[in-house]
């Protein structure tokens, strides 16, 4: 699988991309797309695609933060038909090789934090690529599930334990610089 990430992405690209996103996640739990478009607009967001001889496998849609230096993953989808081969796990370790040739410290998501078999999946994707998850459970007003922070520190013992209430208030700024 090959990465490219753009800042402000090309119209095919965005409509690969696009077509996995809806396919991925429910209407109710993405972002507009018009967010999305105004967030790369904005310079706030980075497409990052993995691709196999022309066809996208793998879409994110990350946000660099700036303070502490952590690349937040806010959507991940991989190809329905590429699901449970490996490709979500090597999309997500070329990410991080890039964020860490950015002189970043690590990756950020927040995933979903209900007691339900398909979010504990998705946490123990995230655990397989190296993420750990923080005790604190954040639930925002205007969405009905709670979510907690996982994180993955290049250098783990450069850093304290993951504080889940404090990485929250840096996804939650990036939310609030996404929609305004």
């Amino acid at each position: 699988m090959e990465l490219t990430l753009q800042d402000k992405p090309d119209e095919s690209s965005w409509r690969e991309a696009l077509a996995l996103y809806r396919a991925a996640f429910p209407a109710e739990g993405r972002k507009p797309e018009a967010i999305l478009a105004r967030m790369f607009e904005k310079r706030l967001g980075v497409l990052a695609a993995g691709s196999e001889e022309g066809v996208m496998k793998a879409m994110a849609v990350c946000g660099v933060l700036a303070e502490p230096k952590l690349l937040l993953i806010d959507y991940l989808a991989v190809r329905a038909a590429d699901r449970g081969r490996g490709a979500g796990t090597a999309f997500v370790s070329m990410i991080a090789d890039w964020a860490k040739a950015q002189g970043l410290d690590g990756l950020l998501i927040e995933a979903e934090a209900e007691d339900t078999p398909e979010n504990e999946a998705r946490i123990r994707f995230w655990e397989k690529c190296g993420f750990a998850r923080t005790a604190y459970v954040h639930q925002y007003i205007w969405v009905p599930e709670p979510y907690r922070a996982m994180v993955r520190y290049f250098e783990p013992g450069r850093f304290p334990a993951p504080d889940g209430m404090k990485l929250f208030k840096y996804i939650s700024e990036f939310h609030r610089r996404s929609f305004r």
